[in-house]
């Protein structure tokens, strides 16, 4: 019998991209992606396809011409309507030499982190928390310094301020702050907000904010603004040049596969955007930021029906896993996610592959959110309430059953 030849051995490789581990989350659909009549719940995205007034859009602006390279900022366009939307929202003024267009909001993390921290610099993160920021700040040369959320079954989760300032040492340059969070649905009061600003002027660190949902507030007290505490109620003028807020077109407008997202920061960090961008993807495809200009100017009516599915997505998982004996699912005040605890279940990712075998619903185990998820599963809620009533009516006998 002859022998299988072995694969050619890779020459030597970045020992810090080598180290980049894969998603939990990935892990999970590569398991369970093709399965006939499987609910996913597992990926951030909801179930609408992109509005028919935004895919038009692009098609006019093909249809235009707009097909040539493009400005690594954003056409002026984009930046104008993302600076208007942003004034309307937060109130007073928005600059839109502050704005600069991304390949989503992971490039503008990914930005964000070149700017604020070199290798071997700190970046804390509060956990549990979306895995791609560990990836990213392993991928950049810096170390990642992880702090544990606290969690209550009567009130969900809750940062510690105290411990937060005690994991900042002498290395630390970025705090990453995710309010509405993912996975747990924690959204920062004004009071942490101040908490956070003042270590940060204390310790002269740069925070990277991450409010892309923070149109899915559920909190009675917010709904008067339309959307969650942001960092910019409680800012002083001198905190301008220390946040970096990432966005994305993804969750509020159905853009998930765009790609577009934007960074905003001081105007004076355009130069070195632009090199940034220059030198990754060389912009955004024209006709898609045209898109994205429609989106964001004439698509609140969207926004709020992907707000009302949300709610409703919500109030489902909640009441259905919430009254399954043993789970602990306080309704989360933000963001698109359920993140129940189940006590005693001591390997989610298990768990999470039975949900996949034995009940064909597709959930992301709270073990690749960090420290403080090994007990949790994530299930995201901005679909249909079809699919919702059915994922839980396949989920409640195989959690009951395993208890």
């Amino acid at each position: 019998m002859t022998s299988m030849p072995k694969p050619p051995s890779l020459p030597p490789v970045n020992p810090t991209a080598e180290g980049v581990l894969p998603s939990g989350i990935g892990e999970l659909i590569g398991y369970g992606t093709d399965r006939p009549g499987l609910i996913p719940l597992w990926v951030g995205e909801g179930d609408r396809p992109t509005p028919d007034f935004i895919g038009e859009a692009a098609a006019r602006a093909l249809r235009d011409g707009q097909t040539f390279y493009t400005r690594m900022l954003g056409i002026p366009e984009l930046r104008e309507a993302i600076a208007a939307y942003i004034a309307r929202l937060y109130g007073g003024a928005a600059e839109p030499d502050r704005i600069f267009v991304t390949v989503g909001g992971m490039q503008a993390f990914d930005i964000a982190l070149k700017i604020a921290a070199v290798p071997g610099d700190e970046v804390v993160v509060p956990t549990p928390t979306w895995p791609n920021f560990f990836g990213a700040i392993e991928a950049s040369g810096a170390h990642r310094v992880m702090v544990p959320m606290s969690f209550s079954p009567a009130s969900g989760w809750a940062l510690d301020i105290e411990r937060l300032a005690a994991a900042v040492t002498a290395r630390t340059r970025v705090l990453v702050v995710n309010s509405p969070a993912n996975p747990t649905g924690w959204t920062a009061t004004h009071a942490d907000l101040r908490a956070l600003l003042a270590i940060a002027r204390r310790h002269d660190l740069w925070i990277i904010a991450d409010e892309i949902y923070g149109r899915f507030s559920f909190d009675p007290a917010h709904a008067a603004l339309g959307r969650a505490p942001s960092i910019r109620d409680v800012w002083e003028p001198e905190d301008r040049d220390r946040v970096l807020f990432v966005q994305t077109f993804s969750k509020n407008w159905a853009m998930t596969g765009w790609r577009i997202g934007w960074l905003e920061g001081p105007a004076q960090l355009g130069r070195i955007v632009d090199g940034l961008i220059l030198y990754g993807t060389s912009g955004i495809a024209t006709f898609l930021q045209h898109a994205a200009v429609v989106a964001v100017r004439d698509g609140e009516p969207l926004v709020q029906a992907q707000i009302a599915q949300a709610r409703e997505g919500r109030r489902i998982l909640a009441e259905g896993l919430g009254r399954l004996p043993g789970v602990e699912l306080p309704p989360p005040a933000g963001a698109f996610y359920a993140f129940p605890r189940i006590p005693g279940e001591p390997d989610a990712r298990h768990l999470a592959m039975r949900l996949v075998d034995e009940a064909n619903v597709g959930v992301a185990p709270g073990t690749a959110f960090g420290p403080g998820g090994q007990s949790f599963l994530r299930l995201c809620f901005a679909r249909s309430a079809g699919d919702l009533h059915e994922a839980v009516r396949r989920l409640a006998p195989v959690l009951a059953a395993g208890r």
